[in-house]
């Protein structure tokens, strides 16, 4: 059975779409609402003069088998291909290539094209902050940064980080608390892009006991523009809440110096540079409810916090509320 009025999703991260794309599947209507000015939340790609910089989630994985088998539609789509890079481990300042052979996925030609593809022609209303979700006498209304007000919705489905989620599940108080006991760690995140390609086979790194948590030649992965060396570096958890509130320039200065120290070659300036905050990178801790729901009030939450904190556990996780949602209309 079909609602009357649209149900509202918040949050166009792969957890949002993935609940979107389920429900309308399903013959429901939905609409979409982001703070920012595209889709992907931590699978956004950002454009610049050395080609899309993948600042957020470098790659994926997919273990769970329903996971599996929509990635391999994915990749039938063109919309993501296998990235098969040359990874290596740092420890104490030495190198070793890792013995790591797990399958990695990427967008194709960046991150963000996943979920570009996911939104396809749904409605959506970018650069729309939503700060309140109220219920009327039978239907939920958003009411966004601007004092404007959305609906009437027969559902609402809250697909942000736990921390923003908080505050929009007000009318839920069981989920709020839920949500406001999520802890949420930052990542600094900078990438750089050099005219003459850095002489080391490394494309891939996870690092340890330095500022740095991972880096990834950018331009490695399928798709990419290769005229410039491109490379995105993240900062540790530590590193970045310790430095939050630090400028950009700063956190390049040193993370390009952490970089240039372990790498093991050469490492001129960079012919650009750019920083990104991820304030709510990744849960501290793995939760397994799949997603949150008041069926009575008509009002979930999901994200990859109410799971594994992976990009896999983001996408379970709109299904999952989805799933809660249309049970429930049953």
């Amino acid at each position: 059975m079909s609602t009357v009025h649209p149900i509202a999703i918040i949050g166009t991260g792969i957890a949002g779409l993935s609940a979107a794309q389920a429900l309308h599947n399903a013959g429901h209507s939905v609409q979409l609402f982001d703070k920012s000015r595209g889709s992907g939340g931590r699978m956004s790609s950002k454009r610049s003069d050395a080609g899309a910089l993948d600042l957020g989630a470098q790659y994926f994985t997919a273990r769970d088998r329903r996971f599996v088998e929509v990635v391999q539609q994915w990749q039938a789509r063109g919309w993501v291909a296998e990235w098969t890079p040359s990874l290596y481990n740092s420890r104490n300042g030495q190198l070793s290539a890792s013995p790591d052979e797990q399958v990695r996925w990427v967008g194709a030609p960046r991150m963000s094209a996943i979920t570009r593809a996911l939104l396809g022609a749904l409605p959506v209303h970018f650069s729309c902050r939503i700060t309140e979700v109220f219920r009327g006498e039978q239907h939920w209304h958003l009411l966004d940064a601007e004092g404007n007000s959305h609906g009437p919705f027969s559902h609402v489905i809250v697909a942000t980080p736990a921390p923003q989620a908080t505050a929009l599940l007000s009318s839920a108080p069981k989920l709020a608390s839920a949500a406001a006991g999520v802890a949420m760690d930052p990542t600094w995140a900078v990438a750089l892009a050099f005219n003459t390609p850095l002489e080391t086979p490394m494309e891939g790194c996870f690092v340890q006991d330095s500022p740095l948590d991972w880096l990834a030649r950018n331009r490695s992965k399928p798709g990419r523009d290769t005229a410039m060396d491109t490379w995105v570096l993240h900062a540790s958890s530590n590193w970045s809440k310790q430095h939050l509130d630090l400028d950009k320039e700063a956190v390049i200065e040193q993370l390009h110096g952490a970089f240039a120290e372990m790498i093991g070659c050469a490492v001129p300036a960079p012919a650009l540079s750019l920083a990104h905050r991820w304030l709510y990178a990744r849960p501290a801790t793995a939760h397994q409810w799949g997603a949150l729901a008041d069926a009575d009030l008509g009002l979930y939450a999901c994200g990859d916090w109410c799971l594994s904190g992976r990009v896999e556990g983001a996408w379970l996780s709109g299904q999952e509320a989805a799933k809660r949602l249309l049970e429930h209309l049953q």
